[in-house]
């Protein structure tokens, strides 16, 4: 199974300039927009007032230039442009060669490919539009480019196929492929052996056909002697809630509840093909909540890897027990950074919304080279807390812990310090709580799967181990 097909054809659409005939693009701001008319032909001009370009952003219009064209642009600050600022050019000019006049495109040439990405793996008749090329001089800057826009595809090409295609199974197989092509070690853990090792990870997926049973994957590489990186992914490839069942249209988008999962894939592509100085360690517990006569029941109490009785408040409230065991399990190897990614409460998008995704870290550090990290790659994120004061709303009356609040306040932070307990001691810490799913279409960024997150962990990663 190919998956990272959405943007198959991605190493043609970035090139390196060597004086190829191409389209110019010029990019404008609105300081920059009268200097620029005053430079136009009188029918350039005609043309640029027909098309009523006035220089907003990602608006742009084609003048005529002898028997050739070229493209004007609208950006916010041609000092200053950021990934998105050439993102509608690719996805809406006529298929061709393009350079950016009088510059190089620079951050822009993310937008640039992620912009034409499509996932048409289901359609009988996929558009068969040709490529947009970008030329660049700076051919340092493809390499880097192309490999995050593929790691951005991969995310969504997972997120985007329905759970029937990307179960358990299917993911494990994605993972097997990464480690066979990097070297790596690779093992899974299921049956028997998953109910003794990971409790709550078998306690949440028993109730899935045998098809979708359970399984925790582990992939190891690097040196031995280098720093132990852990990356953690949330894969609950379809949530019905369990017994605790969720109406359909809160089921409707659950296909993109391993979105977890396919960031941390991504970002593990990412740090084995640059080849970064860490021992990576990554971890993903797959399984579908499911519902069946062996389902998990509010009431019940699961043991964890660490020891940790949880009494279940809501089988809805699966992601944190999965991760339970996952971030017991990394922890044992005595990591140096934990990193996890989960699609893991509703709570923080009613907080921040779709297009943020919530940070949690134990560290102020970390939590500002994430952020600068972010800021610098066009992947904003916004640190919640991980307020001790709220330990308390995860009591039980039985258990050590409740896997469900006791009231509808924090939840984000809340799940995040459910998660806390299960991090050893001491340990710097990162807790994703990303959306994975663009619910309307920008630039570069088509409604459905999306990375959100990912970026800024690769920022901190490379600063760190780069």
């Amino acid at each position: 199974m190919a998956i990272a097909a959405g943007m198959s054809d991605k190493n043609t659409l970035i090139q390196p300039d060597k004086g190829q005939p191409a389209i110019p693009i010029h990019l404008v701001d609105k300081a920059g927009l009268d200097a620029f008319v005053k430079g136009l032909s009188a029918p350039q001009r005609a043309a640029l007032a027909a098309q009523k370009f006035e220089g907003d952003g990602y608006s742009f219009a084609i003048l005529p230039d002898g028997d050739s064209w070229f493209v004007v642009s609208g950006v916010a600050n041609v000092e200053s442009l950021s990934s998105w600022c050439m993102a509608r050019l690719a996805e809406a000019l006529p298929a061709g060669t393009y350079r950016r006049a009088g510059g190089e495109p620079g951050p822009a040439l993310h937008g640039w490919l992620t912009g034409q990405y499509r996932f048409d793996r289901y359609l009988s008749k996929p558009s068969e539009e040709g490529a947009r090329v970008l030329l660049t001089k700076d051919v340092a800057a493809i390499e880097p480019a192309l490999a995050e826009a593929a790691a951005v595809a991969l995310v969504r090409d997972l997120v985007n196929t329905p759970a029937e295609d990307m179960g358990p199974a299917q993911l494990e197989h994605e993972a097997h492929a990464f480690a066979k092509a990097h070297r790596a070690e690779f093992k899974v853990t299921s049956g028997d052996a998953l109910e003794r090792g990971f409790p709550m990870v078998h306690g949440v997926g028993r109730a899935a056909a045998r098809s979708h049973a359970p399984r925790m994957i582990e992939l190891h590489w690097g040196d031995e002697k280098h720093p132990r990186v852990a990356i953690v992914g949330k894969g609950v490839c379809f949530d019905s809630g369990g017994l605790d069942i969720k109406p359909s249209s809160g089921m409707l988008l659950m296909k993109k509840d391993m979105g977890g999962a396919a960031h941390a894939l991504a970002l593990a592509q990412l740090v084995m093909q640059a080849g970064l100085k860490v021992r990576l360690h990554l971890l993903i517990p797959a399984v579908e909540n499911a519902i069946s006569g062996n389902a998990f029941r509010p009431g019940d109490v699961l043991r964890s890897r660490a020891g940790i009785s949880v009494e279940i408040g809501n089988t809805d409230a699966e992601g944190r027990l999965v991760l339970g065991d996952t971030l017991t399990r990394a922890g044992e190897e005595e990591p140096e950074l934990v990193i996890d990614f989960a699609t893991l409460t509703g709570a923080a998008r009613v907080a921040v919304g779709p297009d943020l995704p919530a940070l949690f870290t134990r560290r102020d550090e970390t939590a500002e080279e994430l952020l600068k990290a972010g800021e610098a790659a066009d992947d904003r994120c916004w640190r919640l807390p991980l307020f001790d004061g709220y330990r308390e709303y995860l009591k039980s009356d039985i258990a050590d812990l409740n896997n469900s609040s006791s009231n509808g306040f924090a939840g984000a932070s809340v799940a995040g310090l459910f998660l806390d307990r299960f991090v050893p001691e001491g340990t710097d810490w990162a807790h994703f709580d990303t959306f994975a799913w663009r619910p309307a279409a920008k630039p570069g960024r088509p409604k459905g799967g999306d990375a959100l997150g990912l970026r800024a962990a690769w920022g901190l990663l490379k600063g760190r181990y780069g």
